[in-house]
């Protein structure tokens, strides 16, 4: 069946990631039809446009990745298109991954009767290898899905927002992602969303896509070597409230409370890592993470930072 297919990219200041992105998504084996891109950037960014698909929108102000989502996500189900393929713009996918996408979401929404929201390829870390997991609500928080290539797809409630592609169809159903979120959230909060509809949420072990996850370093704790995000203030802040705002919501009834107890470790557990391992405005980072927090309890969003 062939569908009409459109990609999306947020761009931020790296010209160079952006380019790789749009390379890998035109030397897709399915051809791509345009590649809406949201260039956050201060000055534009030169973008390859080679083979002229690029739709460029320029917002110097920076309106975050989830109003760009929100933006494309409404042009493309003006346009009349089946599918949005959502990227950040530190992703690769392989030559063949929306051609393994669509097939297995015809297949199983065709042979099996699956009602698909969102079914995304295996993301895998350029810098540890190790593979980035979808999520799913537990009570009180969101936890990761353990990756299982052994079999052909499995399901979560939120895939990363990085290659995802997002079936319009569904995407119709729903009221589009929080443009209020900024960054840092929007997948949980969307993918959710959908799933509570009704729809399922799929990641496919055989589509592959690399992605730049964050600044990870190694350090060394109690005789042991581990990986732990290094992220500027502004990210502390938006993780910590986004998150906070996200599952405090999502919880029901007294997971209220041990919701509440979770996010306070979380917001410990953060602070004591900017003290131990970051060299760089510590009090700056400190202080972002409990403002972040503090926000997320009390409901305040928008862009803050």
């Amino acid at each position: 069946m062939q569908s009409k297919v459109a990609a999306y990219i947020t761009c931020y200041q790296d010209q160079e990631s952006a380019n790789r992105c749009i390379q890998a998504i035109e030397s897709q084996s399915i051809q791509i039809t345009a590649i809406y891109i949201v260039d956050n950037s201060d000055k534009p960014l030169l973008l390859n446009n080679n083979s002229q698909l690029l739709l460029i929108h320029h917002y110097p102000n920076n309106i975050g990745i989830a109003a760009g989502l929100v933006k494309a996500l409404k042009w493309a189900i003006d346009q009349k298109y089946d599918f949005l393929w959502t990227f950040d713009q530190d992703s690769i996918p392989t030559k063949n991954c929306l051609e393994i996408l669509l097939r297995n979401y015809h297949q199983l929404s065709q042979k099996d009767n699956y009602e698909i929201g969102i079914i995304a390829p295996t993301a895998s870390d350029i810098k540890t290898n190790n593979i980035i997991e979808g999520t799913v609500f537990l009570k009180d928080h969101f936890v990761a899905v353990k990756h299982n290539n052994n079999v052909d797809f499995y399901e979560c409630d939120s895939p990363i927002t990085s290659g995802s592609l997002i079936s319009l169809t569904a995407a119709q159903t729903i009221s589009p992602p929080c443009a209020e979120f900024f960054i840092d959230g929007i997948d949980f909060d969307y993918g959710l969303r959908l799933k509570n509809k009704g729809f399922r949420n799929l990641i496919v072990t055989k589509a592959i896509m690399h992605h730049n996850f964050g600044n990870p370093i190694q350090v060394r704790f109690l005789n042991k070597h581990r990986y732990i995000q290094k992220y500027s203030a502004l990210r502390h802040y938006y993780i910590c409230r986004n998150h906070t705002y996200l599952e405090i919501r999502f919880s029901q009834g007294h997971y209220r409370l041990s919701c509440l107890i979770r996010r306070i470790k979380y917001m410990i557990d953060k602070i004591l890592n900017i003290i131990l391992y970051d060299l760089e405005d510590k009090q700056l980072k400190i202080w972002a993470c409990f403002l972040g927090t503090y926000h997320g309890l009390i409901g305040v969003i928008g862009k803050r930072w």
